[in-house]
């Protein structure tokens, strides 16, 4: 966790913790009939951690609106092997921070004895979650994390893989696909000089190990004044590096904070480069309002939008409609997170139906490493997938742009380049910063 404390010893600490945090609340989606004695063993209960707070609470706006919708789906219970058993769903909020989500974890580990759990969103959450479930040996699938920071950022080895924890999300190379096409087929002319700005945490260690390489094989010329702190706010040798080098193209991972600290500074400095592609924040309509007019014209990744031609299998919604809808319920804008989140459940939903025992863990587990389905983000397959614990996803680009139609929002993506996923529509041509 950040470098100053081992799994082990972190996990050691926070064991005692078991039952303190009890904020995310505990609903038996069953329609709020106590279980009997006799019937412990038909309950199935699955842990759900995300950061709706911190740092990081942008990937947690869907959150009440996804588990209502998921309580709702799933209220009639699952029949599994000739049994009924009914479903509750626990969820907790990791407040963006390494610690605390390895405290909720342990609460639901050995306070609420879940069955399976599910988690989401940046390493700081996903990666202390997954390791107690490793530990624990407790079936655990996460997503919104790039796999080798998951992977190999928690020192698993294609010869020594994980044995309860899978995930599913993009990785160093459909990130570069989708940069290398935008770049250098977007439209927009540059002298292919990219100054990178990655953080010295487990995405920016990932990127830089893979993304850094790959880039070079593709042409870029890389301008790189190392890596930096998270929760650094002083950006100005940084911004040196870059106007000195007329690197034309940027590239980050930072925490949000982090980059709208660094992009204010970089316009009253006079740095503009003429494509700004970033990730981890840009992914969602409020990290780019808050911007304001800084935001307009800001590209990123999108995993899952509007546009994506698929359904999903526990609501039967196709992507519009999943969209349209929490628009309407919540009155907010639709964000990507929504789809990998409900895909999440519908893996998990997928994995425990063909489990004979889906109260055995290491049966589960099995299950998790063998499904392949396609859900509301798309084709899912853990039996072909780069390592044995990980499923990839497709990733287009989308650009910020002020947003026209009416629509009562301030910004929406379009998507400006979409690979080769030909089945998902592009919006759009890609215009230079202004």
């Amino acid at each position: 966790m950040n470098g100053s404390l081992s799994r082990r010893s972190l996990l050691r600490g926070t064991a005692g913790a078991a039952g303190l945090f009890s904020a995310g609340g505990l609903l038996t989606a069953c329609g709020g009939i106590k279980e009997s004695a006799a019937q412990t063993d038909r309950v199935l209960r699955i842990g759900y951690v995300s950061p709706s707070t911190g740092a990081a609470a942008g990937f947690g706006e869907p959150n009440a609106y996804l588990l209502k919708q998921m309580r709702t789906a799933l209220k009639s219970g699952l029949k599994i092997g000739g049994k009924k058993y009914s479903v509750e769903i626990v969820d907790r909020d990791s407040q963006s921070n390494p610690q605390t989500a390895a405290e909720v974890a342990t609460d639901l580990i050995n306070g609420k004895r879940i069955d399976l759990m599910l988690v989401t969103s940046t390493p700081e959450t996903v990666n202390p979650v997954a390791d107690a479930c490793e530990a624990a040996k407790i079936p655990c699938l996460s997503t919104a994390v790039p796999w080798e920071a998951w992977y190999f950022g928690r020192g698993a080895t294609p010869e020594k893989p994980f044995t309860y924890t899978y995930h599913f999300f993009i990785g160093v190379a459909e990130i570069q696909a989708a940069y290398t096409s935008l770049w250098t087929k977007g439209g927009v002319e540059t002298n292919k000089r990219v100054g990178v700005m990655w953080p010295n945490d487990p995405d920016g260690k990932a990127i830089r190990q893979g993304l850094g390489p790959g880039l070079k094989k593709s042409g870029f010329t890389l301008v790189d004044p190392g890596a930096y702190e998270d929760g650094t706010n002083d950006y100005s040798a940084q911004i040196a590096a870059f106007k000195k080098a007329d690197a034309e193209i940027f590239n980050t991972f930072p925490l949000p904070p982090d980059f709208a600290t660094f992009w204010k500074q970089a316009r009253q400095q006079g740095y503009r480069p003429r494509i700004a592609s970033i990730a981890k924040t840009g992914l969602l309509p409020s990290q780019v309002e808050a911007l304001g007019s800084l935001g307009h014209g800001l590209t990123a990744g999108f995993w899952w939008s509007p546009k994506y031609p698929y359904t999903s299998t526990l609501t039967h919604q196709g992507s519009q409609q999943l969209a349209d809808d929490y628009e309407k319920s919540t009155g907010k804008q639709w964000n990507q997170v929504i789809g990998s989140n409900m895909a999440l459940f519908e893996v998990a939903v997928h994995a425990l139906r063909q489990a004979s025992d889906p109260k055995d863990r290491k049966e589960l587990a099995a299950a998790l490493g063998k499904a392949r389905l396609t859900t509301i983000a798309g084709p899912l397959d853990w039996r072909s997938g780069p390592v044995k614990n990980v499923s990839t996803q497709g990733l287009v680009m989308a650009q910020w742009r002020k947003a026209t139609g009416g629509s009562g929002f301030a910004v929406e993506p379009v998507i400006v380049d979409n690979g080769a996923f030909d089945d998902i529509p592009v919006g759009g041509e890609l215009e230079p910063l202004r």
